[in-house]
């Protein structure tokens, strides 16, 4: 691939904070809808990682994953209660202070007073956002994430990170977007590994992926291509199947 070519390519990582995600308490739902959403808009998303509600451990895993990929997607941690600790993990991480924003007090003080709710100490972490952050909004239940630098901070409740992520796609920078070829056979993996492996070594520019299921049955097997050269996708997925075909398993 050339200089321009990669100069082209937007890359990104998932950070997932909460105990309760790897106690197992509660399952993840995030994940796949932030690959998927970061495929369709040209954003390879290539690391996901999990971290305890541990400060040291999330201020690591943002400062490792912001150095190396465009941008960081992290999910929760920013509620009320005294184990959202994202906010002031991601600003130590930047090393930047964190304090009541204006901007986020003046969505929260109206939403609650309009319920007859009392803003009350827990509400108001809902308005604690690092310095130089921007805000995200919110359209369910107001309380915004925020972005600073190239982290991109959002709720855990799925509902509410997916409205999140709308809000603040038209501010990111996309890519080439990736172009995917799937090809199915009614044959276990082991028929044509050899061959495949050597395939790949072909096209070098085209990410080949090979995926064991059981239908009727029966062994069979998916063959994925993934590229953001089109014509190299293609060339690959048509030399390809001519292979199986010759094999008798096209």
């Amino acid at each position: 691939m050339d200089d321009s070519a990669k100069s082209d390519i937007v890359t990104a990582a998932i950070l997932v904070i909460g105990d309760e995600i790897l106690s197992g308490r509660t399952k993840d739902k995030n994940i796949g809808y932030i690959a998927e959403h970061c495929t369709k808009i040209g954003i390879q998303l290539r690391e996901v990682r999990v971290v305890a509600d541990e400060e040291a451990d999330v201020v690591a895993a943002v400062n490792a994953l912001r150095a190396r990929y465009t941008y960081v997607f992290t999910t929760g941690g920013i509620g009320p209660t005294h184990d959202d600790i994202t906010a002031d993990c991601i600003a130590k991480a930047f090393g930047v202070a964190i304090a009541v924003d204006p901007r986020a007090l003046a969505l929260l003080k109206p939403y609650y007073e309009k319920r007859g709710l009392e803003l009350t100490p827990g509400r108001l972490r809902m308005a604690r956002i690092p310095d130089t952050a921007s805000l995200i909004d919110n359209s369910i239940s107001i309380a915004p994430g925020f972005m600073i630098g190239n982290v991109i901070t959002m709720a855990g409740v799925p509902n509410i990170m997916q409205v999140m992520l709308d809000a603040v796609t038209p501010r990111l920078k996309t890519g080439r977007k990736m172009h995917t070829v799937a090809i199915d056979l009614d044959h276990p993996e082991g028929a044509i590994a050899e061959m495949f492996g050597a395939h790949q070594k072909l096209y070098p520019e085209v990410a080949m992926g090979s995926y064991p299921t059981i239908r009727d049955n029966r062994p069979c097997t998916q063959l994925v291509l993934r590229s953001i050269e089109q014509n190299k996708l293609d060339e690959a997925a048509a030399t390809l199947r001519a292979k199986l075909a010759s094999m008798g398993l096209g």
